[in-house]
């Protein structure tokens, strides 16, 4: 097939509708169509513009942790409908279809194991589960994770990707906020390591706890990081908002982040800086 005589395997987007499905992506940064293999191959990073794709737990735990190091540890734990909420359906259907959806009862997957041979907790958030939404289960998860760093005695790293509290959970969803910046206070205390990595989109009560409270906060280039949405500060404060506000490098130009890291070199860039912070 024509398609695939380029190097790149790419095509044009007007050819998209002969594209056999499952095999190319589409870039939502500069709409070139992307060979599907080649695109894993790269992180799921768009080689002509740099556009990072979204990615599973499951994947970034790939990309981070050595091979065959990883142990998953509270996988247990799950969120339960304690207000009986409902708004255009149950919540209760909401989770049991999220749970369907990603094959896991949260919106964290947290274990233990290796990155470049130094031992980590590691937490990674899921947008697909609820919007990535903080609820009980997952601010207990990332305590959890805290705790565990405590008592093995080494770094903890918590990727975020999350639209923030989870507003079916009420008062129990904004708990969380204290809980997890809690348990980061005691890891703190104890002098280990805690490292922040903020993926596309970070907002909300996720962004105002532990997602900016690592001793090293990095972003990945493009991620939408926040409190409150744009349209809704233009409308409070009644402003024109600059040009790229709320995006990982708007945020490190004004400090608010430490350094824009591309996926593909988050691995060895969190070794050298565990590395420096344990030496």
């Amino acid at each position: 097939m024509a398609w695939f005589r380029k190097d790149k395997k790419r095509l044009k987007a007007q050819d998209r509708r002969d594209l056999p499905p499952d095999v190319f992506d589409k870039c939502k940064g500069c709409g070139e169509i992307l060979y599907a293999e080649k695109l894993a191959q790269n992180l799921q990073v768009c080689p002509s513009c740099g556009h990072h794709f979204r990615v599973s737990p499951e994947r970034y735990v790939e990309i981070l942790m050595d091979d065959d190091s990883f142990q998953e540890i509270d996988e247990g734990v799950h969120s339960e409908d304690p207000l009986k909420f409902k708004d255009l359906k149950p919540y209760a259907a909401r989770l049991k279809a999220a749970e369907a959806k990603v094959g896991r009862r949260s919106a964290v997957l947290s274990g233990t194991g290796t990155l470049d041979g130094l031992g980590v907790t590691l937490a990674v958030m899921d947008f697909r589960f609820v919007g990535g939404s903080m609820g009980s289960a997952v601010g207990e998860k990332i305590a959890r994770a805290g705790r565990c760093a405590v008592e093995r005695k080494e770094s903890l790293i918590v990727v975020s990707a999350s639209g923030g509290a989870r507003m079916q959970e009420g008062i129990y969803s904004l708990m969380q906020l204290a809980k997890t910046s809690a348990s980061l206070a005691r890891l703190h205390e104890t002098g280990l390591p805690y490292i922040s990595v903020i993926t596309d989109p970070t907002t909300g009560g996720v962004t105002a706890s532990h997602a900016m409270l690592g001793d090293v906060n990095l972003a990945e280039p493009g991620a939408l990081i926040g409190f409150a949405g744009p349209r809704v500060i233009a409308e409070t404060i009644r402003q024109e908002l600059p040009e790229g506000f709320q995006s990982s490098d708007f945020l490190l130009k004004h400090g608010m982040i430490d350094r824009v890291v591309d996926r593909r070199e988050m691995k060895a860039t969190l070794g050298v800086l565990l590395r420096h912070m344990i030496a």
